[in-house]
Protein backbone atom coordinates (compact mmCIF):
# COMPACT_ATOMS: atom_id res chain seq x y z
CA UNK A 1 0.00 0.00 0.00
CA UNK A 2 1.71 3.51 -0.86
CA UNK A 3 2.39 5.67 1.36
CA UNK A 4 0.18 9.19 1.82
CA UNK A 5 2.11 11.99 2.52
CA UNK A 6 0.77 15.86 1.47
CA UNK A 7 3.98 17.78 -0.14
CA UNK A 8 5.20 19.65 2.95
CA UNK A 9 5.90 16.89 5.06
CA UNK A 10 7.43 14.91 2.12
CA UNK A 11 9.61 18.34 1.01
CA UNK A 12 10.46 18.06 4.73
CA UNK A 13 11.84 14.82 4.65
CA UNK A 14 13.88 15.77 1.59
CA UNK A 15 15.32 18.41 3.21
CA UNK A 16 16.03 16.18 6.57
CA UNK A 17 18.11 13.63 3.77
CA UNK A 18 20.14 16.34 2.04
CA UNK A 19 20.87 17.74 6.35
CA UNK A 20 21.98 14.49 6.61
CA UNK A 21 24.89 14.37 4.20
CA UNK A 22 28.24 14.77 5.79
CA UNK A 23 29.22 17.86 6.13
CA UNK A 24 32.91 17.71 4.32
CA UNK A 25 30.99 16.06 1.17
CA UNK A 26 27.84 18.80 1.55
CA UNK A 27 30.17 21.73 1.04
CA UNK A 28 31.05 20.13 -1.71
CA UNK A 29 28.23 20.04 -3.57
CA UNK A 30 28.44 22.91 -6.13
CA UNK A 31 25.92 25.05 -7.97
CA UNK A 32 23.08 22.05 -7.48
CA UNK A 33 19.50 22.80 -7.07
CA UNK A 34 17.54 20.12 -5.61
CA UNK A 35 13.61 19.71 -6.84
CA UNK A 36 10.56 17.80 -6.11
CA UNK A 37 8.34 16.78 -9.03
CA UNK A 38 4.81 15.60 -8.59
CA UNK A 39 5.49 12.48 -11.04
CA UNK A 40 8.53 10.83 -12.91
CA UNK A 41 8.87 11.32 -16.70
CA UNK A 42 6.09 9.74 -18.89
CA UNK A 43 8.47 7.92 -20.86
CA UNK A 44 10.46 6.60 -17.33
CA UNK A 45 7.06 6.28 -14.93
CA UNK A 46 8.88 4.28 -11.86
CA UNK A 47 12.14 6.63 -11.79
CA UNK A 48 12.97 7.89 -8.37
CA UNK A 49 15.17 10.40 -9.20
CA UNK A 50 17.30 11.94 -11.60
CA UNK A 51 20.65 13.91 -12.01
CA UNK A 52 20.08 16.64 -14.75
CA UNK A 53 24.01 18.41 -14.63
CA UNK A 54 27.23 17.82 -15.77
CA UNK A 55 29.26 16.17 -12.67
CA UNK A 56 32.27 18.09 -11.00
CA UNK A 57 34.73 15.40 -12.84
CA UNK A 58 33.29 17.02 -16.02
CA UNK A 59 33.56 20.74 -15.47
CA UNK A 60 35.43 22.88 -17.47
CA UNK A 61 37.70 25.48 -15.23
CA UNK A 62 35.78 27.90 -16.96
CA UNK A 63 32.44 26.47 -15.40
CA UNK A 64 31.25 29.42 -13.84
CA UNK A 65 28.30 31.84 -14.54
CA UNK A 66 26.17 28.27 -15.52
CA UNK A 67 22.60 27.81 -14.50
CA UNK A 68 22.41 25.30 -11.68
CA UNK A 69 22.53 21.81 -12.02
CA UNK A 70 18.95 19.62 -11.18
CA UNK A 71 18.48 16.88 -8.95
CA UNK A 72 14.70 15.60 -9.61
CA UNK A 73 13.13 13.69 -6.99
CA UNK A 74 9.95 12.23 -8.17
CA UNK A 75 7.21 12.31 -5.43
CA UNK A 76 4.64 9.86 -6.59
CA UNK A 77 7.12 6.47 -7.74
CA UNK A 78 8.95 7.29 -4.24
CA UNK A 79 5.20 7.53 -2.09
CA UNK A 80 4.19 4.10 -4.22
CA UNK A 81 6.77 1.92 -3.75
CA UNK A 82 6.95 2.55 0.24
CA UNK A 83 5.00 0.78 2.68
CA UNK A 84 5.46 2.78 5.63
CA UNK A 85 6.99 6.48 6.43
CA UNK A 86 9.92 5.08 8.09
CA UNK A 87 10.46 3.11 4.81
CA UNK A 88 9.71 5.90 2.53
CA UNK A 89 11.96 8.31 4.54
CA UNK A 90 14.99 5.64 3.86
CA UNK A 91 14.00 5.65 -0.01
CA UNK A 92 14.00 9.11 0.14
CA UNK A 93 17.69 8.99 1.86
CA UNK A 94 19.16 6.74 -0.52
CA UNK A 95 18.27 8.44 -3.45
CA UNK A 96 18.98 11.88 -2.51
CA UNK A 97 22.66 10.03 -1.99
CA UNK A 98 22.58 8.47 -5.24
CA UNK A 99 22.43 11.55 -7.35
CA UNK A 100 24.25 13.26 -4.90
CA UNK A 101 27.20 10.62 -5.93
CA UNK A 102 26.09 11.30 -9.68
CA UNK A 103 26.97 14.97 -8.78
CA UNK A 104 30.40 14.13 -8.00
CA UNK A 105 30.86 11.90 -11.29
CA UNK A 106 29.77 8.39 -9.82
CA UNK A 107 28.02 6.13 -12.74
CA UNK A 108 25.13 4.02 -12.16
CA UNK A 109 27.35 0.98 -12.60
CA UNK A 110 29.95 2.22 -10.24
CA UNK A 111 27.06 2.86 -7.50
CA UNK A 112 25.48 -0.78 -7.98
CA UNK A 113 29.24 -2.11 -7.05
CA UNK A 114 28.90 0.03 -3.96
CA UNK A 115 25.44 -0.52 -3.15
CA UNK A 116 23.80 2.00 -3.53
CA UNK A 117 21.93 1.55 -7.42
Amino acid sequence: MPVDLDPAAFDAMVERALDGLPDDLARLVDNVVVLVEPEAPADDPDLLGLYDGLALTERPANHSGMLPDRILLFRGPLLDMADSEADLEEEVRITVVHEVAHHFGLDDARLHELGWG
